[in-house]
């Protein structure tokens, strides 16, 4: 799972550097608030399964499930914040910043699969 945490923080990282590059400080915020919406809620998803693994295998299930709606939920919540506080938002760097964040899991995916 930490890995996935980390992909998704390497895919955030590097939306940001090129909106940045391309679209200025706007776009380098723009992408990193979006691709940090993301990241944040999935680290604290991590720690909560990592403190879950000592448990009963029952409770290992009630703990993923309530870990990941908390974590969709948080994530909402960001994305809903920043766009109500950062005035200057540009939205298509936000949401390639997102997208991008979203879709690293699908590599860790693989990368698992492949080892």
């Amino acid at each position: 799972m930490h890995k996935a945490v980390l992909l998704q923080l390497a895919a955030a990282l590097m939306a940001t550097a090129v909106a940045g590059a391309l679209l200025g400080a706007r776009g380098f915020f723009s992408a990193m608030f979006g691709g940090l919406a993301y990241v944040v809620p999935s680290v604290f998803f991590a720690w909560r399964l990592w403190l879950a693994s000592w448990r009963k295998e029952r409770d290992k299930v009630t703990a993923f499930m309530a870990g990941e709606l908390t974590r969709l939920l948080s994530t909402a919540g960001l994305l809903a914040l920043v766009a109500v506080l950062y005035k200057d938002l540009h939205w298509g760097a936000f949401l390639v910043g997102l997208a991008l964040t979203v879709k690293a899991n699908l590599f860790a995916f693989f990368m698992k699969t492949r080892t």
